[in-house]
């Protein structure tokens, strides 16, 4: 499969929200321990796999984000194969709010990862991660950071194969989600 990978500006956020972000939840982790050092994944099939899909969230979605922050140093990139949009992912660098940069400008955060259901498991994803890092080592930045949840293992697994590490756990996170539990992993950017 040919594809490429272009940098975007945020006036294409709606286009960028077409590509669905939903999954299948069949299995969740459950996180045994608090140290993100020491914490074990373990894998629990649940009982009524559900349909999960962030965009339909209150609040959440690509256009709803330029309405909430200062999207302007936030990187876009967008995989295409054949002129088709098939993923793309989202980084927020240098934003006010944003509190995973812990007000750092030497960190950027993977805001949003998605590549279409008909081209997963092809090596889009990867080469958006890769992306993502180069763009942030543009920016001197250590450290690429992203949220995820104990109930996306797919994700889950994805981040770890991509060589990041398990940086935080925080158990009630999410106010209308009390069974989620935030997992943050961070990619150590080389040669910084």
């Amino acid at each position: 499969m040919i594809y490429k990978i272009v940098e975007e500006t945020s006036t294409c956020l709606a286009e960028y929200g077409e590509i669905p972000i939903r999954f299948k939840v069949q299995s969740v982790f459950d996180v045994e321990g608090d140290d993100p050092a020491t914490a074990e994944l373990v894998e629990r099939p649940v009982e009524r796999p559900r349909i999960k899909d962030y965009d339909l969230i209150k609040g959440e979605g690509p256009t709803r984000w330029d309405k909430w922050w200062d999207v302007s140093n936030w990187g876009i990139m967008a995989a295409y194969v054949a002129g088709r949009r098939v993923g793309g992912t989202v980084l927020a660098y240098k934003t006010d709010g944003v509190n995973k940069l812990e007000g750092r400008d030497d960190v950027v955060v993977m805001w949003d990862l998605r590549v279409h259901p008909e081209f997963r498991r092809n090596g889009v994803g990867r080469s958006l991660f890769e992306a993502g890092v180069e763009w942030a080592r543009e920016r001197h930045c250590c450290e690429l950071r992203v949220e995820t949840q104990n109930i996306n293992v797919a994700a889950c697994r994805f981040y770890q194969r991509m060589g990041c590490r398990l940086h935080s756990i925080r158990r009630g996170a999410y106010e209308t989600l009390p069974d989620e539990v935030e997992l943050i992993w961070t990619f150590s950017i080389d040669g910084m």
